[in-house]
């Protein structure tokens, strides 16, 4: 019984394709045109926000290093002083 369903929604999907009007299958061919034209447009509006972060994440990090070598430079110094204020021994 299942089997002659399916043969028969087979057939009549067949029979459906084989049915379409010259105007389906160009409405059709336009939806995927379309669909293909958003994803290019979202694959690209995608690259450029990934390009964004990418770019406010490096800056970020140089950032972070300057501070760091600052703060680094800085504590030399105060140990630069504490060595010369220390007595001789």
């Amino acid at each position: 019984m299942r089997k002659i369903a399916l043969v028969a929604a087979a057939g009549a999907a067949a029979l459906a394709l084989a049915a379409c009007s010259e105007s389906t299958e160009q409405a059709a061919e336009e939806t995927v045109e379309g669909a293909a034209a958003d994803i290019e447009a979202n694959a690209d509006a995608a690259g450029e926000a990934v390009e964004g972060a990418a770019e406010d994440a490096t800056a970020a990090a140089e950032g972070a290093m300057e501070e760091a070598g600052d703060e680094a430079a800085e504590a030399g110094a105060e140990v630069e002083a504490a060595t010369d204020a220390a007595p001789a021994e």
